[in-house]
């Protein structure tokens, strides 16, 4: 693997965890929301992602070859329910004044955010890291 390849794969997994921030921020933002343009109230939105060569065989991985990185492949929206919450001189709500909310859980979208937030870091500390090792290559080929 060279050294523009790690750089390329953690390239991948910055915007990858940037999108999946993205989204979570956009889940906290609508977590009271409960009428959108689709009608009904905000579903909760999540990143899939995968690998980004998925054509690979066997035989590649004997030939070592080059690592893919990462791509986002979907924006789903979550299929949990809504949360009901009995309140009759809401807008919204239905004749037996029960009000459906986002499936939006805080908690879950802060565990989420720490941890795109956490795999963010890895990457710009393995592009770090490689700048520092190709410094170092650099400076001993000048001895």
């Amino acid at each position: 693997m060279g050294f523009f390849n790690s750089l390329d794969v953690s390239a991948s997994g910055l915007t990858a965890q940037r999108l999946r921030l993205d989204t979570i921020s956009n889940n906290i933002a609508n977590a009271n929301t409960t009428r959108t343009e689709e009608g009904g109230p905000f579903q909760r939105e999540r990143v899939v992602f995968q690998e980004r060569n998925t054509a690979t065989s066997f035989s590649n991985y004997l030939n070592q070859q080059k690592p893919a990185g990462v791509k986002v492949v979907a924006i789903e929206k979550d299929t949990a329910p809504f949360k009901a919450l009995y309140d009759p001189t809401h807008p919204d709500a239905d004749p037996s004044g029960y009000v459906m909310l986002p499936n939006v859980n805080i908690v879950t979208e802060m565990v989420d955010m720490i941890s795109a937030a956490r795999s963010y870091e890895a990457n710009v500390t393995a592009i770090n890291s490689a700048k520092s090792m190709m410094s170092k290559a650099l400076e001993i080929s000048k001895i």
